[in-house]
């Protein structure tokens, strides 16, 4: 890979004794996934094949899904796993190294999420400034401050440039609808293949992630941590006030 990528290293180790190893290479400017398709490329990454209702992209020019082509390997690296089964789990980022351990299910939904957010998928794109700050098996409570966090950063770009930003955070709500979407319609797609539930489970996941953010956005999540931000709530007087 070139220098301008980095690398995000899943290591596993098995009940078993057996090792799996998945790298993610991502553009160090964009994030976006950098990777070689695997060949031949298996049915189910047609975009045609159970496409989601709100894909933007059009089979004729677009032949395969790109998030499912990046996909690839990781499905074809768990068929045979199941949700429950635990490995120790090595996880090395560029900064710092995380070490858990984990049901299949955890560790398949957090590379899932990796591909998903890097691949190309103009509805899926919006995760990826997450990326540069990846914390594999976050809780709840983390993903919701993350993504709110980084949507609310998005508006103030969106501000800079002369664009309307959405301090309401409506849209927010209306992405993660959209990731339920497409979650939904790649669940189609797995089920489609001779698998064991890891794959699967670990889109069901995701899919409980973007339905508890959309929930808690639009509900308590905001107010509860309100208290933590107090320093930046006092009314700062006026500069002729504090004038000598």
């Amino acid at each position: 890979m070139a220098d301008d990528s980095i690398a995000i290293e899943y290591q596993l180790t098995l009940p078993n004794g057996g090792q799996k190893r998945h790298v993610v290479h991502l553009d160090s400017a964009s994030m976006a996934l950098q990777s070689t398709a695997v060949e031949p490329l298996p049915e189910w990454t047609r975009l045609s094949f159970h496409q989601c209702p709100n894909c933007p992209l059009n089979p004729a020019t677009h032949a395969r899904c790109p998030v499912a082509v990046g996909l690839v390997e990781v499905v074809e690296s768990f068929k045979d796993s199941v949700s429950h089964e635990i490995a120790d789990v090595v996880v090395t980022t560029p900064h710092r190294s995380y070490r858990k351990s984990a049901s299949l299910q955890e560790v398949v939904s957090s590379l899932m999420g990796l591909h998903m957010a890097s691949g190309g998928c103009p509805i899926l794109d919006k995760l990826r400034p997450m990326l540069s700050t990846h914390l594999p098996f976050a809780t709840v409570e983390e993903t919701l401050y993350r993504t709110a966090s980084m949507y609310l950063l998005a508006q103030y770009f969106r501000w800079k440039k002369g664009l309307n930003p959405d301090w309401e955070l409506a849209d927010l709500i209306v992405t993660c609808e959209e990731l339920i979407v497409v979650n939904v319609a790649f669940g189609k797609r797995i089920l489609n293949m001779n698998t064991a539930d890891a794959s699967l489970n670990a889109l069901v996941s995701l899919d409980c992630f973007a339905g508890i953010t959309r929930m808690s956005i639009s509900q308590s999540f905001m107010k509860e941590i309100e208290p933590l931000f107090g320093a930046y709530l006092k009314r700062t007087p006026p500069a002729s006030d504090n004038a000598a």
